[in-house]
């Protein structure tokens, strides 16, 4: 049986449906880490009203408006690294470019079709994950994605962050940690999660419009000081 059978959401699925099937995305991640149906599935089980909420946050705005009607996209085939790479350091096109390099990885790609304005905030949040990494600076070893999940959590409220937060740390409390304490991991979280909360929304800035901006510009506009 495919993804698309085992991990479909119906329409108008009760809360109930929604969490075991969270659940489900969640055990085939584990497995399958980049696993497209997973994860975007995952995205939408939990979240779908609060992107419904959003939506209407942008059609408030001018730039947010302007994201809904151009729907313009962030996956790998839209970036040219490359050229990113010849811009000046620390403009957010080189920075987003050196991240990919130093971390071996690449840029996000979807097989979500755009049906409606909430699949585009779906997506639109998910290809901006890794731009949040180089804006924030929280790292991508475990307990930078868990910070990046608690600063999301508080900037968008966003119900998935909640899920991984909550499995991830049942699962790094069980195990002993040799490079942070007990103790000073959850005081990361907390004070991530309040930076979250304290920032502008993130998801309505149109970054495609930015990659000459310096980084440390983009971040003083958009993050509250980390700690404050």
């Amino acid at each position: 049986m495919s993804d698309a059978q085992t991990l479909s959401l119906p329409d108008n699925a009760s809360l109930f449906t929604r969490l075991r099937v969270a659940s489900q995305c969640l055990g085939v991640l584990k497995e399958d880490p980049t696993n497209p149906t997973a994860g975007q599935t995952f995205n939408l089980s939990l979240n779908a009203n609060v992107y419904a909420s959003l939506v209407q946050q942008f059609q408030r705005g001018e730039e947010g408006r302007r994201l809904l009607s151009e729907r313009p996209s962030l996956q790998g085939k839209e970036l040219d690294l490359t050229a990113f790479e010849r811009m000046p350091e620390g403009t957010l096109g080189h920075e987003f470019a050196r991240y990919y390099r130093d971390n071996k990885i690449f840029p996000f790609e979807t097989t979500l079709e755009l049906e409606n304005d909430i699949h585009f905030i779906s997506k639109r949040y998910r290809e901006t994950h890794d731009l949040l990494h180089v804006l924030t600076g929280y790292g991508t070893d475990v307990v930078g994605e868990m910070e990046l999940q608690a600063y999301v959590l508080g900037n968008l409220g966003l119900r998935t962050t909640a899920f991984v937060l909550l499995n991830g740390t049942i699962g790094l409390l069980k195990t002993p940690q040799s490079s942070i304490g007990r103790s000073e991991y959850l005081q990361r979280l907390w004070a991530a999660f309040r930076r979250g909360r304290a920032s502008p929304q993130f998801l309505s800035v149109r970054f495609e419009d930015h990659w000459e901006t310096p980084v440390a510009t983009l971040r003083a506009r958009l993050c509250a000081p980390a700690n404050g």
